[in-house]
């Protein structure tokens, strides 16, 4: 793995990670996402249980959800953030083990309910970065 030329603090990045799922206005969104992303960026998600138990019956036995480049990753953000965090029921925030390894960060992130306080989910997130300390794959698996 190629070392990177940025020494990004693996917390911080958790941090701004998140903050693009949780943020309310499209513009800061976007600018968040070229920022922390490279241009041809790769999300790619562990559907839940029951979507690769149905991808299973249909004989694909390791199905992943894959979201390439600005627009596609923007769309993906918009989506989750417009389904969880809009209604105001449910927030994201990074747990604080963020750790790194040569060009890969990894950490833990929780689904919150806004008005308890309770975590009702959440997952494991792992980053590949560039040379430049952003984000070359997002390697997601929520209910990790």
């Amino acid at each position: 793995m190629t070392e990177t030329k940025t020494e990004t603090d693996p917390q911080h990045l958790a941090e701004r990670y998140i903050a693009q799922w949780t943020e309310p206005d499209a513009t800061r969104r976007r600018a968040a996402i070229e920022s922390l992303w490279t241009e041809d960026g790769t999300h790619v998600l562990q559907p839940p249980a029951e979507i690769r138990e149905l991808a299973a019956n249909l004989g694909f036995d390791h199905p992943t959800l894959r979201a390439q480049g600005y627009d596609a990753i923007e769309t993906r953000v918009t989506r989750s953030y417009e389904r969880f965090v809009e209604k105001g029921e449910l927030t994201f925030r990074p747990r604080t083990d963020a750790v790194r390894l040569d060009g890969l960060i990894q950490f833990r992130w929780d689904t919150v309910a806004v008005g308890s306080g309770e975590v009702v989910g959440g997952g494991l997130e792992v980053l590949v970065l560039d040379t430049d300390g952003r984000i070359r794959t997002d390697y997601m698996f929520p209910g990790a």
